[in-house]
């Protein structure tokens, strides 16, 4: 019997029945992942299972290069790309077995299994063999992107793209369908990053660039930024998405947030109360776009980012060195979602924690600023980075379930820059499936419901997203 059997997470009875009767078979919509649109429409073929696995240039999956430098991997295997693929690939087999517990060691399986249909164990022993057999099947039109995409019946993809981009992969890919919507969501951190005066101007002329204007205000780069916002719904986006280290509320004049930006584009380093009102009414004037625009808003919070300074300045960013945070997030966020909500422009919004200590506090944070116009408006988002393992996807629905409406809950997302991170769906499908089973099983949910207990399984699965962006 393989390792990722029929009944894998599966505890009971009624668990295995919701799971392959209502779950199993379900469409995918992933709102918010972090695939190359390049690489989506230029139907990439990989070199090797280490390119779609582990590495690709100086980038790749830092959740793996997390374990294997825990495992005693060094760099020339990883961000420095000195190695072969098979002695990368090689690296991570002998890391597996120490992984056993990690999510990473599920997730591999998983894949091996859904996107390969190898179920044997990643080893040292078996590595050779897997890492043939899988460049065997990439070299075939079966294992390109766009059909790896299709395997899984993915409806609808949403990219991560800077207001500056162009979009050209978006439309090209619209061009050519392939099956699978492909849209951008509107991320624009780095119209918020004043920090880096040097860095932020050479931004803005990017931006500046894109929206044929130039940005010489704050009133100019709101102008700017709604240009984008609209050429981006016109290419299908209708969401956002702000990566944050808290919520930022501060009290601000108009007059004040036009000097910060003139001090910033003079090259000086705004101070932290400066940033701090910068900030505030960046995201109030992003927020009120969207509600303008009908989006959805997501918000990130709560990553330390960049926290080895050695490694940041010779890998840079997004290559493992970020971890969970521990700011304040309780006051500042209601405080945020009020201004909107009190000028009537609170758009549907998705809250996601990064700190396990925030689920209960962002669960309460969204359900007070439900108001009734749309079923679910206010979400508490899934487990998202270090909390989309087993404990983190149960405390989550735990948390929604007992403060909020799990049957309203929007679902899985991949958060990935991998073409075959889509098992991570089935992983939290069984998981749900499995909480739910075992509460019919112990008599905490009625059996004579089990309709209706079906029912919010494929909802939550597939329909309530579905209903909620209305791609």
């Amino acid at each position: 019997m393989s390792f990722i059997g029929k009944d894998f997470l599966l505890s009971n009875d009624c668990a295995r029945e919701l799971f392959r009767g209502s779950a199993e078979n379900m469409p995918i919509i992933d709102y918010h992942c972090h695939l190359s649109p390049k690489e989506i429409a230029e139907n990439i073929e990989f070199r090797d299972i280490t390119q779609l696995w582990i590495i690709d240039g100086h980038s790749g999956d830092h959740y793996k290069w997390r374990a294997m430098r825990g495992n005693g991997v060094t760099e020339d295997y990883l961000t420095e790309g000195r190695r072969s693929s098979w002695e990368t690939f090689e690296k991570w087999a002998e890391t597996m077995p120490y992984a056993m517990r990690n999510p990473l060691y599920h997730w591999s399986h998983l894949e091996l299994s859904r996107v390969f249909g190898i179920d044997k164990i990643l080893k040292p022993e078996t590595a050779r063999e897997i890492f043939d057999e899988c460049n065997a099947k990439l070299a075939t039109h079966e294992f390109r992107g766009q059909a790896l995409i299709r395997k899984f019946n993915v409806k609808v993809v949403c990219t991560t793209d800077d207001p500056a981009d162009d979009l050209c992969y978006h439309k090209m890919i619209a061009d050519n369908p392939f099956g699978t919507k492909v849209l951008p969501a509107w991320r624009p951190d780095k119209a918020m990053a004043i920090e880096n005066p040097a860095a932020y101007k050479e931004y803005l002329g990017r931006l500046g660039a894109a929206a044929d204007m130039d940005i010489r205000s704050y009133r100019d780069l709101r102008d700017a930024l709604r240009r984008r916002h609209d050429f981006f719904a016109s290419m299908g986006c209708s969401l956002s998405d702000h990566g944050i280290d808290t919520f930022y509320a501060a009290d601000h004049t108009a007059s004040e947030i036009e000097s910060v930006f003139a001090k910033v584009l003079r090259g000086e380093v705004p101070s932290v109360e400066e940033t701090a009102k910068f900030k505030s009414a960046f995201l109030f004037d992003e927020g009120v776009l969207d509600a303008e625009a009908g989006w959805v808003q997501q918000y990130h919070v709560g990553p330390l980012r960049n926290n080895n300074s050695k490694m940041f300045s010779l890998a840079g960013p997004d290559t493992g060195y970020d971890a969970i945070g521990d700011l304040p997030t309780a006051a500042a966020g209601h405080k945020f979602l009020d201004r909107l909500a009190s000028c009537d422009r609170l758009a549907k919004t998705i809250l996601y924690n990064l700190n396990p200590k925030d689920n209960e506090v962002f669960a309460t944070m969204a359900y007070t600023f439900n108001d009734g116009s749309v079923p679910g408006k206010m979400q508490l988002g899934s487990g998202w980075w270090f909390l989309d393992q087993e404990d983190g996807i149960r405390k989550q629905i735990n948390a929604l379930s007992s403060l909020g409406l799990l049957s309203r809950f929007v679902g899985m997302l991949t958060d990935s820059r991998s073409f075959i991170s889509y098992p991570r769906h089935e992983y939290f499908r069984r998981i749900l499936c499995d909480v739910l089973g075992s509460d019919v099983e112990s008599g905490r949910l009625p059996a004579s419901e089990i309709e209706d207990i079906k029912r919010m399984v494929r909802d939550i699965c597939y329909n309530n997203a579905d209903r909620y962006f209305g791609f």
